[in-house]
């Protein structure tokens, strides 16, 4: 499951591109509770959410030409430039070059070979997300709209990611996992058949403690239901919302683990 303890391959950081930074902010207010915190005067309008003092994630202005209102899942990787260079000779799009953040890290926006936006973090000073598993951070991503043995070819190469894959009612989930330990303490996220042919992208689950308020939270505060909330055996509670600009996003009251 997911930890701060980052290797390569998982998910270490996620931020939210907005036409409307101030707006976002106060719309994840509402719904989350996150404070938010300016990065400082030379970070060109990014700044951090945040929860009782813990980094969650990231805002910031939209700046790619095109854009719009998004999450951005990010990985870990030893390496940003290297990852960036595989994913040019894998079928994939490096949207900007490698760059360095400061003495915090270095990052690439890249896209795989279907269409899904994702990025690559190399820490310098900044590890990523302080808080993940727990109300209300990062709990799980998930791969839409993609061909799954090619998404496993290109992600396996990047990262080096196992899979699995586990029956569920109507469809078949593969699941995801970085390269060492043991698959299920190691797995992260997972890739979904997608038989209405969405958009290739992925989609960040936020772990929540009432699904159902933080539904009613969104819908009073401008965001919209992309899937109501509803009971999955054995995963939890979950559904999908966007913010008042687009940006879907998920939650999940994640059903105990056993043992």
């Amino acid at each position: 499951m997911l930890s701060t303890d980052f290797v390569k391959g998982s998910p270490n950081w996620l931020d939210l591109g907005s036409p409307d930074t101030a707006a976002a902010a106060e719309f994840y207010r509402a719904v989350f509770e996150w404070d938010f915190q300016s990065a400082g005067p030379d970070a060109g309008g990014y700044g951090l959410f945040q929860q009782e003092g813990k980094t969650i994630a990231g805002l910031g202005p939209l700046t790619e030409e095109g854009a719009s209102s998004a999450w951005t899942v990010y990985f870990e990787t030893p390496d940003a430039d290297a990852t960036a260079a595989a994913v040019k000779k894998s079928g994939g799009t490096v949207r900007v070059e490698p760059f360095d953040v400061m003495e915090m890290g270095r990052m690439s926006p890249l896209t795989d070979p279907a269409g899904a936006d994702f990025a690559v973090w190399q820490p310098g000073t900044f590890r990523g997300s302080e808080l993940l598993g727990e109300p209300t951070s990062l709990a799980w991503v998930e791969l839409h709209g993609v061909e799954l043995d090619t998404a496993l070819t290109f992600y396996g190469g990047l990262f080096g990611w196992r899979s699995q894959e586990f029956q569920m009612p109507g469809m078949t989930y593969t699941v995801l996992s970085t390269a060492e330990g043991d698959p299920q303490e190691a797995s992260f996220g997972g890739i979904v058949p997608d038989p209405n042919g969405q958009d290739p992208h992925w989609i960040a689950y936020f772990e929540v403690a009432d699904p159902d308020d933080v539904v009613q939270r969104a819908q009073g505060h401008g965001g919209s239901v992309l899937m109501p909330a509803a009971d999955v055996p054995e995963v939890g509670r979950l559904g999908w919302l966007a913010d008042p600009f687009g940006a879907p996003f998920a939650i999940i009251r994640s059903a105990p683990q056993p043992g």
